[in-house]
């Protein structure tokens, strides 16, 4: 071991101080990671000389036995090096673009009447590509809207005018429904197919202005020329254009090329999404996820991505939009992070979509697995909140009393993240008189756990008291009378500033607004009050019906019931004329009641 150490720290001695490209070699001989470096001493030796948070980085320096490198005279050499190597020797530890499939494009064949059509083969053969696209929903669309403006021929005859002199072709179902304008047999010269193919290539190349302006000059002069149903089909095209033009422009026309990266990560991957701008028009949106092998950079991860999303999409943009700087240069091409405007509008529209994008993955893996999810959920609150174990059952605690009336007590019971309603208690307060919150907290957490414990029930890993300090000391003192602290961790959460206390840390913790754990125990603690308040309503409600019945003397509880059964309220009751009250109840009860309600009505 001590000799490839020194072998390494030779060859980090003789790296030269260049742009160019590294790769880590195993004792197999097996380059298991490619990077780039505008200074390769610099880079190369901090792998070594630095100590790093990352086990996996750690990893990857320890199986180092070798190091190769590749000096270029620009860092967009760099970039580009870097690229094909990932991509023809797979390292173990760089990261991974999840995105190798091959893209459609649109070709606009080089023969006479050019055919156009998507294909998937890129064949130097004279022929107009453009694409690649993304999307193959996206292209459908574009290919059939070219289509509904311009008839094309979609046959494939050798369409040359000595074989169309021959009339040796005839027309197709194509022609016949109007999709086709005849070429094969001259009804329509090549001058015209021409003109077609000029405007549908404008179309492609985002110029849809050009093809307005030229259409509207045309139109024109077809009205001059009293050719009115010519001119209205050219109006009609007129309008598909514009309507494609209004929902495809989203900036500032003034917006010629320009290629938007924007990016977005988790722990394990990395989501980074690509607008392609032309004259203020989207005209290709893509994103792809990487995945992380080791602790990378960002800004190597977007640089890497910009380098394989604009070789495999064949873009030639001068200006890139990004998030961030950007520490390495792209011959000709220019790197712009907007802070207003426009162009900082298209780079959050671009965020929006990245985030869109990981959100969306996230969902699908959740989907797959949700044990997954919950398993990540409680490790979550686990390291947050500082606990043993993770916190798959959870109970919540909250009192209810109006000025002391009334008192009860909530418990509600989440198990993985989730509320188990079937588990719920409500209790009423017995040793407490008053509004004393933290004497009736102490008696309902010895009453929950001390029944618990006397049936041998399974004990939640976390109690939630809603309150601060005050409620919180006073849980804790039961769960020390029936020897369970340090058993069950308990935590306090105060409504004004969610501040989450600790038993005998005075100052409280703060999580992240967003973050899930604060979200579950915000939902514990709202339900715990809901339910809370609920029966507390409940049970002042019955008490202040059966005192206002109870007080006419000669009315039981059954004669009572009977009332409230048939006129639902007492004020129903109030409200009740003679006859309906003796026939509900018989004609001496109905007599007192409508007697007593008539003499001492508050109404």
């Amino acid at each position: 071991m001590t000799e490839e150490k020194n072998n390494i720290k030779q060859i980090i001695a003789a790296l030269p101080e260049n742009t160019g490209v590294y790769q880590y070699i195993d004792s197999t001989g097996t380059i298991i990671y490619v990077g780039k470096a505008k200074n390769l001493k610099k880079r190369v030796s901090s792998y070594f000389t630095k100590s790093h948070d990352s086990a996996k980085l750690r990893i990857l320096v320890r199986k180092i036995v070798d190091i190769k490198h590749i000096v270029v005279d620009t860092e967009q050499d760099a970039l580009l090096l870097e690229n094909n190597l990932i991509k023809k020797y797979q390292p173990r530890y760089n990261a991974l673009l999840k995105d190798d499939k091959s893209y459609p494009w649109v070709c606009i064949k080089s023969e006479p009447f050019a055919r156009v059509f998507s294909t998937r083969q890129f064949i130097r053969d004279g022929s107009t590509y453009f694409g690649p696209y993304t999307s193959g929903s996206t292209l459908k669309v574009v290919l059939d809207f070219i289509r509904e403006i311009y008839p094309l021929r979609n046959c494939t005859l050798n369409l040359h005018p000595s074989q169309i002199a021959k009339a040796k072709y005839k027309v197709c179902l194509e022609y016949h429904i109007g999709n086709c304008l005849g070429p094969c047999i001259g009804e329509q010269s090549e001058d015209s197919y021409q003109q077609s193919i000029h405007d549908i290539k404008n179309i492609l190349k985002g110029n849809i202005g050009k093809v307005i302006s030229l259409l509207k000059s045309q139109m024109q002069e077809l009205s001059k020329a009293y050719k009115f149903e010519d001119a209205q089909k050219l109006k009609e095209k007129l309008g598909h254009l514009e309507n494609y033009q209004s929902k495809s422009t989203v900036v500032n026309p003034s917006i010629h090329n320009v290629d938007v990266f924007s990016y977005v990560e988790d722990e394990n991957s990395a989501f980074v999404n690509f607008l392609k701008v032309v004259n203020g028009a989207i005209i290709q949106v893509h994103t792809v996820e990487i995945k992380k092998r080791i602790e990378e950079e960002k800004e190597s991860l977007l640089l890497t991505t910009i380098t394989e999303i604009r070789q495999r999409l064949m873009s030639t943009a001068k200006e890139i939009i990004v998030p961030f700087q950007l520490d390495f240069s792209i011959e000709n091409v220019k790197f712009l992070v907007p802070q207003i405007g426009d162009k900082k509008k298209l780079l959050d529209w671009s965020m929006r979509n990245a985030f869109y994008f990981k959100r969306e993955k996230l969902k699908q893996q959740m989907n797959k697995s949700p044990q997954k999810r919950v398993d990540r959920i409680m490790e979550t609150m686990k390291t947050d909140l500082r606990l043993k174990k993770q916190p798959v059952h959870i109970e919540g605690f909250d009192n209810s009393n109006i000025q002391g009336s009334h008192p009860v007590a909530s418990c509600v019971v989440f198990k993985n993240g989730k509320p188990n309603k079937r588990e719920y208690r409500h209790y009423n307060i017995k040793t407490v008189v008053g509004a004393d919150d933290f004497a009736s907290m102490e008696e309902i957490i010895l009453r929950r756990y001390r029944r618990l414990l006397d049936e041998g029930a399974s004990l939640p890993q976390l109690i939630v008291i809603d309150g601060g300090k005050g409620q919180l000391s006073a849980a804790l003192n039961s769960l020390n009378k029936l020897g369970l602290v340090g058993t069950i961790a308990i935590i306090g959460i105060a409504k004004r500033l969610e501040e989450i206390y600790f038993p005998g840390d005075s100052v409280p913790i703060y999580l992240d607004k967003n973050s899930e754990s604060l979200k579950i125990i915000q939902h514990i603690r709202n339900e715990s009050h809901r339910f809370g308040v609920t029966f507390h309503r409940t049970k002042r409600s019955k008490d202040f019906i059966k005192s206002e019945l109870n007080e006419i003397p000669g009315i039981g509880d059954k004669t009572a019931q009977e009332l409230l059964s048939t006129f639902k309220s007492v004020y129903s009751i109030k409200k009740t004329a003679l006859p309906e009250l003796e026939k509900a109840i018989g004609k001496a009860k109905g007599n007192i009641v409508f007697k007593y309600f008539n003499k001492n009505s508050i109404l």
